[in-house]
């Protein structure tokens, strides 16, 4: 078997390369290429090991048709594109814990740095003047930090807010009442933490909904005196409103660590009083370095070896613990939707994924992503579980996900049903042993079978003789029947035949089949 290839185009901690060798991959350290020569180069490639100076663009995608995971060292993927890579199916991961202690210790750093003016009182100092009397600062102990984000940065941030006998308020709106509670800190909305805060940390992500979120008009709502503090991402802070800010006393203090524009040759702020900076230093320690440059090879390595999925962003993840569980129902899961796929025709509006008993308590992301792959294999040849939900939102396709924990007349069963023009249609099926994944209906009627291979599906109606005559029509052509499978609504009425075929079902032979008294329908199916 040939080992994937990886290429690490960015600098990065010498172990991540030791890693992927260990784990059996063949792995390049190639950096600082331009573009052009990345092109040329990346095709070789099945993994990708980025940090923040390689830009993965359309066009490298295009050129990377063997490419299947890209893996960022660190938290920001600004410079991936994402939907390319999702489009052609190529998983992208980062690692958002490795830095995360590193990168609230930076925010708290800027907290101190604010608080006392350490930056210039050092600048004065070292110029030869003693200016004792020149700097007030304040305590940060009793003051209320307001935090924009909770997540797993500013959690951390809080936790050490806490610990400085600060009073923390959070808004975030994905944070519970419950999280709030364990974690310590007051719920809030936007406008009543800018009203509370003395300081402000920024730990969210730049998204269409956080761009600006510290806008002219939100600065205006901040209580006189804030100060503000962003290691999170460029883009989140308007850098002139800021400046105006900080002109007026509205803000008496800014701490940025990142910029809307990178590098940051110039800006507003540089130069003004009480704004402090940094050049995108909050993952710059040795320890955080070291983490994420040996977890993004870890997270590569399992996925290209193993086919576990670790914080991807276009895929759900797959835990170790998880993969054995649901390797099985997944195997399922894609045959059902391939075989919906293949016996249904014309625009689906909707699809839906009912997991019931044992496959309602596991996680049904991967089981969804599978369902679609398998029925959207046979729009497109380079389907996969990563771009499987990218193509059905851009067919136009509504994806539901149903639970009924209760079992019902199986302990597990996985059941994939779309609309149609006539109507809803649907698949079934289980696993025997809770390993064996086995087709139990179609279409409302029940039917046992393996789906592997070549098949051939028959609608018939049920009466004498038929079987007879579908066998030997394939056996004067020299086709074996691997197995056999039939099922019927009631006695004389609607009949289904699928058998399971040692070879391909030749067309003329298909033809033949389909002319055959009392067929309503025959087709090939492949697995």
């Amino acid at each position: 078997m040939t080992k994937p290839r990886v290429l690490i185009s960015d600098k990065m901690d010498p172990n991540a390369a030791k890693i992927f060798a260990e784990r059996g991959c063949d792995v390049d350290v190639i950096t600082g290429e331009t573009p052009e020569q990345l092109i040329a180069r990346i095709g070789e490639y099945d993994g990708l090991a980025i940090r923040s100076s390689t830009r993965v663009t359309k066009e490298i995608l295009d050129a990377a048709p063997n490419l299947k995971v890209i893996g960022r060292a660190g938290i920001g993927v600004d410079n991936v594109d994402i939907p390319a890579a999702s489009a052609q199916g190529v998983v992208v991961m980062n690692t958002p814990f490795g830095n995360s202690i590193t990168t609230a210790e930076h925010a708290i750093a800027m907290i101190f740095a604010l608080a006392r003016q350490i930056p210039e009182a050092n600048a004065q100092t070292q110029a030869g003047l003693w200016p004792k009397n020149g700097f007030m600062g304040v305590e940060v102990t009793g003051k209320t930090l307001g935090l924009i984000g909770a997540g797993n940065i500013g959690s951390i941030v809080a936790a050490r807010a806490l610990g400085l006998k600060m009073k923390v308020v959070a808004f975030d709106p994905f944070l519970t009442e419950e999280r709030g509670i364990e974690m310590g800190v007051e719920k809030a909305d936007l406008d009543t933490l800018l009203a509370k805060a003395d300081f402000i940390t920024l730990h969210t992500p730049l998204t269409d909904q956080t761009r600006n979120i510290q806008s002219r008009e939100n600065l205006a709502k901040t209580k006189k005196g804030v100060r503000i503090v962003n290691c999170a991402r460029g883009g989140l802070i308007d850098e002139a409103a800021l400046k105006d800010a900080l002109d007026s006393g509205q803000v008496a203090g800014a701490a940025l660590d990142v910029f809307q524009t990178e590098p940051a040759k110039e800006s507003p702020l540089f130069g003004t009083p009480n704004f402090i900076c940094t050049p995108h230093l909050g993952a710059s320690t040795t320890e955080a370095q070291v983490n994420v440059a040996l977890q993004v090879a870890e997270q590569m390595a399992d996925y290209l070896v193993n086919g576990g999925v670790t914080n991807a962003l276009n895929m759900p993840s797959l835990s170790a613990e998880e993969a054995p569980k649901l390797k099985p129902y997944m195997a399922l899961a894609e045959n059902l939707g391939s075989l919906m796929g293949q016996l249904t025709t014309g625009t689906i509006p909707r699809i839906s994924i009912h997991t019931e008993g044992a496959a309602a308590e596991l996680n049904a992301k991967p089981i969804v992503a599978a369902v679609l792959a398998g029925f959207l294999r046979t729009q497109s040849d380079t389907v996969n579980m990563v771009n499987a939900p990218f193509l059905a939102k851009e067919r136009g396709i509504e994806v539901r996900e149903v639970k009924t924990e209760k079992a019902g007349d199986y302990h597990t069963l996985v059941r994939v049903s779309v609309k149609t023009d006539a109507g809803e249609r649907s698949v079934a099926g289980t696993l025997f042993g809770n390993a064996s994944p086995r087709l139990v209906e179609i279409f409302g009627i029940g039917i046992e079978a393996d789906l592997a291979g070549h098949m051939m599906y028959i609608v018939n109606e049920d009466a004498p003789g038929f079987i007879g005559r579908i066998g030997t029509l394939l056996g004067e052509n020299g086709i074996n029947i691997g197995t056999f499978h039939l099922g019927r609504r009631e006695t004389g009425g609607e009949a289904i035949l699928l058998l399971s075929l040692d070879s391909a079902l030749p067309a003329d032979v298909l033809e033949k089949a389909k002319a055959l008294p009392g067929v309503k329908r025959a087709m090939r199916l492949a697995f």
